[in-house]
């Protein structure tokens, strides 16, 4: 593994690293050390989803939180579950 490579901890295997921190704190700092481009691209997808179905607001504090508890799971939990009535676009 090169230092411009990382194992992701989402894909289970070897992908390009991200090219910075995407996140704030201890929290960024482990995605970056676990989580690959296309990890991170899978987070992205999810977490907008999340706000969608959840109408989430980016500016209100709670709704951060929330999105930070889910990222923690997405990655390094039991996974992150998207609404209990969620149906995907076919």
């Amino acid at each position: 593994m090169s230092s411009d490579t990382v194992y992701d901890v989402k894909t289970g295997r070897e992908g390009p690293r991200l090219k910075r921190q995407p996140y704030p704190g201890e929290l960024g700092e482990r995605i970056y050390a676990h989580v690959s481009q296309e990890g991170w691209q899978m987070w992205l997808g999810h977490q907008t989803m999340l706000i969608n179905e959840y109408r989430l607001s980016p500016m209100d504090p709670k709704a951060r939180q929330f999105l930070e508890q889910e990222m923690e799971k997405f990655f390094f939990g039991e996974g992150s579950a998207p609404p209990p009535d969620f149906q995907p676009e076919e």
